[in-house]
């Protein structure tokens, strides 16, 4: 029996992702709005907890130290998020603490500088200050690079073809952070999982609900239901003659923050002292800070593909950087300890609640201001099990993977260039970061390993990002490779995102990336 021809036609090639509930200029309704916001903190708490937690005690901090950069670290994000969503790309993205930072910052705390002095608090202090300073020069990189339009001649030459291994690996090499934490404490961690998955996908199958409701609140509900299964656990004494290193991973009580935090606490620049700047330091947070470029760009992507927007015009990228820079202005300022970056947790949220407005990830930037002045209601979200939120996380990074593999759609997977290009920059991406972790994991030091330790940490800090060094490799073999070849626009996709490159090109990139209040005038789109 012959098959009909629309069963044998492959699927269409689609400018924007279809079966999106609410794209980025749309919203849901205000009650729906609010809990949408909620669950996009709940999302980006695991980050801003994890990094202080890990960062503060390297610097001489205790608890108290660590509540109040945990909070200075929302209320930052709070103010990013609404600049970025306002202002910069105009997607809704959460700009919060980034792991790209780590490296440097931890290289500063455990700097022998800072020996001399034997009081943790002014230790804790002064590395502050340090790291202040070399994130507000790193700032400067930043708003070099997207206010003065570097960012759009890159945007112009990045492609479908290059912007895969990008957005893909931007998910995939966060994976040291999703099931290895998660296995830390294996029985709650394996159970936020599976809740979650089967909250997400196949409940809302069987229940046949036209409401959306278990799959958009899935992060909820699983949260609620295995916070208070970890709860029970503790109060059961079953952790209690276990090791120190499981029942920090595992108990309720072990965070610290709950008793340490202030009731009421208002962030304020410089509230640690004035920065302190050194060369070496500034130049490797500058290397920290073109990677989370690197990582925001794969991230900004995805957001626009799960807010079903048209892909971004270089000039908005170039826009989103500059903003991310002045974010991390901020950060340097107020002392964070971290500089900041486009949520990768939360685009994946985008996708998994179908749900890309704008106005819900403004609503979440509320909840992070509102949070970080109250400073115990803040806490008691913020000692949530961490192996829950590596949970969400496996879920969360592994959708804004996928987005970057959608792309697949623009480019012919029939080319032999092609085919390089894209196993060749994956392979490398995830393998020469492979080795780089590991060199510093056996040996106690970088593979490249010189007398300056501010270009050691350079080296690292990029080498050490999948989705950096994969967009390296894949960039320039997509200028360079087969250049003159009369079907190479065609392999790489280019004529697919060709009418966007311009921002009036298309009337619908008006809709997404407009800025409001006519300030286009001030930043013009070219």
């Amino acid at each position: 029996m012959a098959s009909k021809p629309d069963e044998c036609q492959p699927h269409p090639v689609k400018e924007q992702l279809p079966g999106v509930d609410f794209c980025v200029s749309s919203s849901p309704p205000w009650s729906e709005a609010m809990i949408l916001g909620f669950q996009h903190y709940l999302v980006m708490l695991g980050t801003t907890v994890i990094i202080p937690t890990t960062l503060v005690p390297l610097m001489g901090g205790g608890n108290v130290e660590k509540a109040q950069v945990i909070n200075t670290s929302l209320f930052v994000a709070g103010i990013n998020t609404l600049l970025q969503t306002s202002f910069g790309t105009r997607l809704p993205v959460v700009m919060g603490g980034s792991y790209a930072f780590n490296i440097t910052s931890i290289s500063i705390a455990a700097s022998n500088r800072f020996n001399i002095y034997t009081d943790p608090e002014q230790r804790f202090k002064e590395s502050m200050k340090t790291m202040q300073g070399a994130l507000i020069m790193a700032s400067l990189f930043n708003m070099l690079i997207g206010f003065f339009g570097f960012g759009t001649i890159f945007g112009r030459f990045l492609n479908p073809l290059a912007a895969v291994p990008l957005v893909t690996l931007t998910g995939l090499g966060l994976y040291a952070h999703g099931f290895p934490q998660l296995a830390k404490c294996i029985e709650v961690g394996l159970p936020a999982l599976i809740i979650l998955v089967l909250l997400s996908q196949y409940l809302p199958h069987v229940m046949k609900s036209k409401r959306a409701i278990f799959d958009r609140f899935a992060i909820l509900f699983t949260v609620a239901i295995v916070w208070g299964y970890a709860e029970i656990l503790t109060l059961t004494g079953l952790y209690d003659n276990r090791p120190p290193s499981t029942q920090t991973s595992c108990r309720t009580d072990r965070s610290g923050l709950i008793t340490a935090a202030p009731w009421i606490m208002v962030p304020f620049p410089l509230q640690w002292g004035p920065p302190l700047f050194n060369a070496g330091d500034a130049f490797a947070m500058m290397a920290a800070s073109f990677v989370a470029i690197i990582e925001s760009t794969g991230t900004f992507i995805a957001a626009s593909r799960y807010g079903s927007a048209t892909p971004m015009p270089p000039c908005v990228l170039s826009r989103g950087i500059g903003w991310q820079g002045l974010g991390l202005l901020l950060d340097g300022a107020f002392g964070t300890g971290s500089g900041c970056a486009a949520s990768v947790e939360n685009a994946g949220l985008l996708g998994l609640t179908r749900n890309g407005s704008r106005r819900v990830v403004q609503i979440s930037a509320g909840f992070m201001l509102f949070f970080s002045v109250l400073g115990k209601f803040g806490a008691i979200l913020a000692s949530i099990p961490l192996p829950i939120v590596a949970a969400l996380s496996c879920v969360l990074f592994a959708y804004v993977a996928s987005a970057g593999l959608g792309f697949l759609q623009f480019c012919n997977l029939n080319s032999f260039r092609s085919k390089f290009i894209l196993g060749f920059s994956l392979f490398i991406g995830l393998s020469v970061t492979r080795y780089f972790n590991e060199y510093l994991y056996i040996s106690g030091h970088d593979p490249v390993h010189t007398a300056s330790t501010s270009f050691n940490n350079m080296m690292q800090v990029i080498f050490s990002s999948p989705a950096t060094v994969a967009i390296i490799v894949a960039y320039f073999l997509d200028c360079t490779h087969s250049l003159g070849h009369s079907a190479t626009r065609q392999d790489c996709g280019r004529h697919w995102w060709g009418k966007f490159q311009y921002f009036n090109r298309d009337a619908r990139t008006s809709d997404f990336y407009s800025l409001p209040c006519n300030l286009s005038r001030f930043f013009p789109s070219s």
